[in-house]
């Protein structure tokens, strides 16, 4: 366990992720709709904080892309995010920060010239209990089979990373 992981989780301080890949329409939204929903599954709604960014403004305010949104109706999940930058003030708003694959990972931590907060910047294939080669690969010039690669990915590493989160949620 690292230390990004280790605090209590209560209603008041709920715990706060941001998965972030380059546009936000693919990856990273679909990690943020599975683990929410694999939250409420659990019943810790209301402990959590889940958002999703990407280092990149390429798709601003724009839904998931329909591929993305495809491969998670199919299996029940709902995507609810709007893309948005992932900025320096995200650094310190979150307790995790998990980036989708190398590339993202050095952006993020490029913006912490201090190194302040590199103690919470994770990769998502780090909760991978098959980690391959450690990156979430991009589908976004793929075919649907990229997307349902992604999601098989993103849903085995968020189970995983929940589990990990689960004892330091203090029910009330």
């Amino acid at each position: 366990m690292n230390e990004a992981l280790e605090r209590s989780i209560t209603k008041d301080a709920p715990y706060k992720l941001c998965f972030v890949c380059l546009g936000n329409i693919c990856r990273s939204p679909t990690a943020e709709g599975i683990f929410i929903h694999k939250v409420r599954e659990s019943g810790f709604e209301d402990y959590f904080y889940i958002d999703s960014a990407g280092t990149a403004a390429y798709h601003v305010g724009e839904s998931a892309n329909s591929k993305s949104q495809a491969t998670a109706n199919k299996r029940g999940i709902h995507l609810p995010s709007k893309a948005r930058k992932f900025e320096y003030a995200d650094l310190e708003e979150f307790d995790l920060i998990l980036a989708m694959d190398n590339e993202n990972y050095s952006n993020i931590k490029a913006m912490d010239k201090r190194d302040k907060y590199v103690h919470k910047v994770k990769r998502m294939r780090d909760f991978d209990p098959n980690p391959g080669d450690g990156q979430v690969p991009d589908p976004y010039y793929g075919g649907l089979q990229g997307f349902e690669n992604v999601f098989d990915i993103v849903s085995r590493s968020c189970e995983a990373l929940l589990n990990e989160l689960k004892p330091f949620v203090e029910k009330e």
